[in-house]
Formats: C-alpha cells, sequence, structure tokens
C-alpha cells in the first residue's frame, strides 16, 4: 500500500504539471479543460480543417475500468464527458475524423477528477454568527467547500476536515447548508442540503455607574427575542452573583462596592427557551473620595507636592489648586502630585478628586497653599550689532542678584550671574534664543517668570552656482542656510536689477540681456529678522544672443550658404537644416557657412544658433527652404545591335548633367551622355545577368548625387548576343 501510494503521488505531481493545453506535434490541433467535477470532465479543442467529426476518450489510468468514448460533429468545439471515476487520473484524447473515418490529427492531456460528493452528517449552531457542519471524510479529498444559503446570498469557506464552521451569518436566520469535496483536479457537486438556524444575537449592553455603590445596565431590541438575563458579580471572584430575569430593556443593581469591578453576562431568548450568544461587560463602580490630604510646598520653585490616602478602585487622582479666577490642575495614578508654575504671592485652595472609568468621587476637604514673591519682569533683548545680545530686566523687591539663561535652538545653553539688571550674550546667525531671567534671595530662586525668543538675521548662502544658463535666463542653486524662510536673487548688470523671490533654494532669473555679465546675490530672509543685507555676490554671464539669418542662396545642386548677422564675440555658430529627409548642419565662427549633400526636390526648416563658454543661445528664426524636382523619371533601358544597351531618360527641368550606373554580378558600368542628351549607351555589356539602374544628376561642383531612384532589369542571352531586356522593379533611394 505504501508503495502504490507513492506511485500516486509522482503520478499526481506530473499532472498537475500538466493540466494545462496541450497541442498535437506539427498540426496546430489542442485540446484544453475548463471544468472538472466528481464524474464529468468539461473540455474544448481547436477546429481542425478538413474533420467531419471528433472523437473524444477518456481511459482511467491505475485503475480496472473501461474508457469512456463520445463522438461530436464539426461544429461544436466543446464538450463533455460523463459517468467518471471519482478521484482519478484518466487520459482524455481528442482525435480529429475526416469523411472517410481516417484520423486527421490527435491531442491529449491527462486530468484528475474531482473526489466524491460528501455527506452531511449534522449542521448546528452554538454562535449567532456561525454554523458547524460534521461530515465523513472522502478520499482523495484535500480539502472542503461549505456553503450557507439565506434566500440569493451565500456564505462560501474552504477548511481542510470534519468539522468545518461557516462564520459571517445573520443571527436567528435559517440557512439552508451544502458541502462539496475539493482536489487539485477540481471540485465535487454539492452534497445534499441540511437546514439549520443561527441562535440569537447577544443584546449589547450600556452600562453605567451614577454611585459608588449602584450599576444601571440598558440594551436594545433583539429580533426574536422574548425575554433576558442578567446576571452581575465581582470580578475577583468574592461575593455572590445576582441574577435577574425580565422583559424589559434596563436593570439597575444597588448595594455594591466603591470602587469594585464588576463583571455583567446578558443573553436573550427565543419562545422555546432557546438562549442565545452571551454579551459580557466590565463595569467599575465609582470610587470614594481620598483622605488625608497633605502639601509641602519648594518655595524655590514654587512648586507643591500634594499627598494623601488611596481609596480602592481609582483609576488616577486630579489635584486642583485655585486662588480667584486662577486655578492649576495635576493628574496621577499615585498617591502623590506635583503642581507646577503656582502664582507668586497668592494663596491657594488645593483639593483632591479620585477617578475611575465609571466617574469621580466627591472632592475632599480644601488645603490651604500660601507662595513666595514673584519672579522679575519688563525683560527686553536687543541685538545692538550682529553678534552681540543684550538682556535686560525690572528690579524686583527682596532680590539679591539675578541668573539669566539663553537657551538656542540647537540645545546649547549659557548663563550669566549678576546684580545689576543687565546682561550681554555673544549670538550666531540664523539662531532662534530662549531667555529667562529668575531672582533670588536667601529665600530661594523665585519663579519663572516669561520666556522669550529672539531670532538673529539668517545666515546668507554662500555656495550658489549657476546649473543652467541661455540668452535670456540663469539657474542658481544653493545649499539652505539655517533661519532662512526665504531668499531673494538679484541680477545687476549696471542698468537693471532682475528679482527673484522663492522658499526653494533654487531660483530662475528670466528676461535677462544675452551676452551680458551679471552681479548676482542671494539674499536670505525670514518673517521675524527680515532679509541678511551683507550677503556676498558673484559674477555669472548668460548665453550669447540669437543669430538673425540675412540669406539663404542655393549655391549648387546639393549646396546651401547661409549668411547672419553675428552679434556676439568669441562665438561658434551651428546652422540646422531639418525636414522629413533628414538632418543637415554646418558650423562657423563667422557670419557663414555652407551644408552640402542636401538633397533635392525637398523642404527643408533652417535655423542658427550661437555657442559661447556661458552656454548655447536660443535658436533664430526658422527659415523655409525647398530644394530644386533634379532626379530623372521614365528611366528605361532597350536593346541595340550585338552585346549594346541603350539607357533612355526624361530630363528633370533646367540644364543638368547626368551619370549612369549599371551594376551587376558580371560587372559595373557607367556612361556619360554628351551634355543635353537624355540617352546612353553602354557597348559590350555580358547578357544572361540582373542589372541594378541608377540615372545620377552631377553638379557642377562636388561629386555626383547618389539618392536618386534605382531600378533592376534582366538582360537575357539570344545566342551569345544580348537579348530581351525585361523590367523587373523599382528600388527606392537609399
Amino acid at each position: 500500500m505504501c508503495s502504490g501510494k507513492g506511485k500516486s503521488s509522482v503520478l499526481i505531481g506530473f499532472i498537475l504539471i500538466s493540466l494545462e493545453m496541450i497541442v498535437s506535434a506539427n498540426t496546430g490541433f489542442s485540446i484544453s479543460i475548463y471544468n472538472v467535477t466528481s464524474r464529468n470532465i468539461y473540455l474544448r479543442w481547436s477546429k481542425f480543417s478538413g474533420a467531419f467529426s471528433y472523437r473524444i476518450t477518456a481511459t482511467p489510468m491505475n485503475t480496472v475500468g473501461h474508457p469512456l468514448l463520445a463522438h461530436f460533429n464539426d461544429v461544436p468545439v466543446i464538450g463533455v464527458l460523463t459517468l467518471l471515476t471519482p478521484n482519478t487520473v484518466h487520459t482524455v484524447k481528442v482525435e480529429a475524423i475526416d469523411k472517410n473515418g481516417i484520423i486527421l490529427a490527435e491531442a491529449q492531456t491527462m486530468q484528475l477528477t474531482a473526489p466524491e460528493i460528501p455527506a452531511i452528517d449534522q449542521a448546528y449552531s452554538k454562535l449567532s454568527n456561525s454554523i458547524t457542519v460534521e461530515w465523513a471524510a472522502v478520499p482523495g479529498a484535500t480539502s472542503y467547500l461549505l456553503t450557507a444559503q439565506d434566500g440569493e446570498s451565500f456564505i462560501e469557506t474552504i477548511v481542510i476536515n470534519s468539522p468545518g464552521t461557516v462564520t459571517g451569518l445573520k443571527a436567528a436566520t435559517l440557512y439552508k447548508i451544502t458541502i462539496r469535496s475539493i482536489n487539485s483536479g477540481g471540485r465535487s457537486l454539492p452534497s445534499p442540503s441540511k437546514k439549520a438556524k443561527t441562535v440569537l444575537a447577544a443584546p449589547v449592553l450600556s452600562v453605567s455607574s451614577p454611585s459608588y455603590d449602584s450599576i444601571v445596565v440598558s440594551w436594545g431590541a433583539v429580533y426574536m427575542a422574548v425575554g433576558f438575563s442578567v446576571s452581575i458579580m465581582r470580578s475577583d471572584g468574592l461575593g455572590s452573583m445576582t441574577k435577574e430575569n425580565t422583559t424589559h430593556t434596563s436593570l439597575v443593581f444597588t448595594s455594591l462596592d466603591p470602587g469594585t469591578l464588576y463583571t455583567i453576562k446578558a443573553h436573550a431568548w427565543n419562545v422555546n427557551g432557546i438562549p442565545g450568544d452571551d454579551f459580557t461587560y466590565n463595569q467599575i463602580t465609582s470610587p470614594h473620595a481620598p483622605s488625608d490630604v497633605q502639601v509641602a510646598f519648594d518655595s524655590g520653585t514654587l512648586r507643591a507636592t500634594v499627598s494623601w490616602i488611596p481609596t480602592e478602585g481609582t483609576l488616577n487622582y486630579s489635584v486642583t489648586a485655585s486662588s480667584g479666577t486662577s486655578k492649576l490642575n495635576c493628574s496621577t495614578s499615585s498617591t502623590s502630585c506635583t503642581l507646577s508654575s503656582l502664582q507668586c504671592g497668592s494663596e491657594y485652595s488645593v483639593y483632591v478628586i479620585a477617578n475611575n472609568g465609571a466617574g469621580s468621587s466627591k472632592p475632599t476637604d480644601a488645603v490651604s497653599l500660601k507662595t513666595v514673591p514673584c519672579a522679575p519682569g519688563s525683560i527686553t533683548i536687543e541685538e545692538d550689532n550682529p553678534g552681540k545680545l543684550s538682556v535686560s530686566w525690572s528690579n524686583v523687591d527682596l532680590g539679591d542678584y539675578y541668573v539669566v539663561f539663553v537657551k538656542s535652538d540647537d540645545g546649547l545653553e549659557v548663563h550669566c550671574n549678576t546684580s545689576h539688571t543687565q546682561c550681554h550674550f555673544q549670538s550666531d546667525c540664523g539662531f532662534t534664543y530662549f531667555i529667562s531671567v529668575f531672582a533670588y534671595n536667601k529665600a530661594g530662586q523665585s519663579p519663572l517668570g516669561d520666556v522669550l525668543n529672539y531670532t538673529t538675521a539668517p545666515c546668507c548662502p554662500s555656495d550658489f552656482y549657476p546649473v543652467f544658463v541661455s540668452s535670456d535666463t540663469v539657474e542658481i542653486v544653493w545649499s539652505p542656510v539655517r533661519g532662512a524662510e526665504m531668499y531673494e536673487t538679484k541680477a545687476v548688470d549696471g542698468v537693471g536689477v532682475v528679482l527673484c523671490n522663492d522658499t526653494a533654494t533654487i531660483c530662475i532669473l528670466s528676461a535677462l540681456q544675452c551676452n551680458t555679465q551679471y552681479n548676482i546675490t542671494v539674499y536670505s530672509y525670514s518673517e521675524i529678522r527680515g532679509s541678511n543685507t551683507s550677503c556676498v555676490s558673484k559674477y555669472v554671464a548668460t548665453a550669447p544672443c540669437s543669430p538673425e539669418i540675412k540669406s539663404i542662396s542655393q549655391d549648387d545642386l546639393s549646396i546651401i550658404s547661409v549668411h547672419w548677422q553675428a552679434n556676439n564675440d568669441e562665438t561658434i555658430y551651428t546652422v540646422t537644416a531639418r525636414g522629413e529627409a533628414g538632418l543637415w548642419r554646418c558650423t562657423s565662427s563667422g557670419n557663414s557657412c555652407s551644408i552640402t549633400d542636401l538633397p533635392c526636390g525637398s523642404v527643408f526648416s533652417v535655423s542658427a544658433v550661437a555657442i559661447t563658454t556661458a552656454g548655447q543661445s536660443l535658436p533664430s528664426y526658422s527659415v523655409p527652404l525647398e530644394t530644386g524636382a533634379c532626379c530623372p523619371s521614365g528611366v528605361k533601358l532597350y536593346r541595340l545591335r550585338n552585346n549594346g544597351i541603350r539607357i533612355y531618360w526624361r530630363a528633370s527641368a533646367g540644364l543638368i548633367k547626368y551619370s549612369t550606373d549599371l551594376y551587376g554580378s558580371k560587372g559595373n558600368f557607367t556612361c556619360t551622355p554628351t551634355s543635353g542628351l537624355s540617352y546612353c549607351d553602354v557597348t559590350e555589356i555580358p547578357c544572361g545577368d540582373v542589372y541594378t539602374v541608377v540615372v545620377s544628376p552631377v553638379p557642377e561642383k562636388g561629386s555626383k548625387l547618389t539618392f536618386c531612384p534605382k531600378k533592376i532589369y534582366s538582360v537575357t542571352c539570344s545566342g551569345s548576343s544580348v537579348g530581351m531586356v525585361i523590367y523587373r522593379g523599382k528600388r527606392s533611394p537609399e
């Protein structure tokens, strides 16, 4: 048995790899499986030319059984094989057969059928949102698909074995339950259904503790419920449980322990007395007020530590110190709390309240608290000059000396001790300084007064540089500097000023003069302190001005000369002729250049740019250009006596010289006619060859042009002489 099972596993693994479409070699005839059940295989195949019918066979592997056979005419390309063996590998073959019964082509694949249909033993509900199903295992099944259907809606879930549970259902609802078995080949048809009803939903409780010895419970109506059961007991298990049955939707439990956590459980039941889901809620009762409140005051820091004896079931405590309209608060989960930032020269009334999730206790009896004199005021900060801050303040009664603390926004702190009312500090650009002043006497330190802040002017960008320069634009970038919220970039050429303001560390200065040197400065700016005007500048030159094309002349069939106005110094000019035929250029440091090898009969757009070390100008205005209809037309070959060939053409307009070339495997031939003639003779040309013929114009200056179309001719032999000349076709110019 173990050996057989091992072979079956290997075979199934091979089949899983082979389940895709199988195509018959060299014919294109194919078969594919699109659905599988326990006893059926649904398949499709491709049409085959000349087929009159198709024969389908399914043969079980490694089992005793007969092949199943089905015939189909040539109209459908889909079919189904029925009455197969569940959980069995079948070899499925399709044969295309002609009218005489001859097999034209065949294709085959292997397919595992789904397991047998399972049977449900029982289905029941223990929770309002689920139904549990039990069934006997099916051989070969790797998983099972459970389906719960309620009218038109249904919920499915896949489980590995029995029992299985379908979740996500509605409470108090009747469902039709089915199950399917699944393996790697497919899934079975659904089992006979069984009905099961979910139990009632749990009531959703709303719980509160209005006093330290009572809890109020309420809930909404539950579908199909006729009554409710609610119980309460201490969560620590001490004491007894109280249970109440009611048809109402609220209950009040009294005589409870203060600050104690209680567990409340509730469920509904239907007309048959069947209980639904439980709802559990934990609620603590309100606490008693704390006792024995003590206050310890620190005159040096104007802080008071309040302590007390804790009370049962308290989550945290709130301490309040009130003086007239002023109130200070602190909250803690321990038995003491520190009140900070008490006002100087005031008397406070201090009381404590205990809090937990249920609410708050009554406040304790008030305790009196008196504070120390006030801190210095009228603090002023001045920046006498960059890098030096002066801090001054008003004198206070009972103040023997003062300490000024200055902390920068990078965390560095310095201080100054003095018996006067002024201190001086060093400062850096782009920093915010936080300044506080304390007064001291024999009793200790004054409370913290106003904490002022002063921001120095932002630092200057020093590493700015141009990353793009054109005729009228310069793009400047720099690294961020400390304290800058915005930057202003200024470009000055001695005549005008161009500005750029932005929060980014990049600026594009446009509308500049071409071929001009600018003095560029980047200033930093902050809203608090304004602009730093001590930033240094750099010189940047713009790209050259755009040239202006003055004239274009065509010197020859393929040569043009372009003239422009040179309005820059030490500049290289590049002229571009752009058209459908391609792109041609010429370069010069003067005011003209020539573009050669232009194709005739073409349209171009000609423009020029100037280039210097500063960059490239904008292109000039484009000038249209059309070269002269120079390639001949109507090229033909005629046989002459003996081994001669005459090449004839129709010349284009104007007086153009032409050169004729014939290229063949037995040799190449060239002839140039007398000026004014439109034909040329080639003698002693080998027959029995294919020749490529091209008639090219020859400019007065330069070499012949090679872009005219080519024609192909066959020159046959008549004996040892030239026979027929046959036109073979035309090629586009290379």
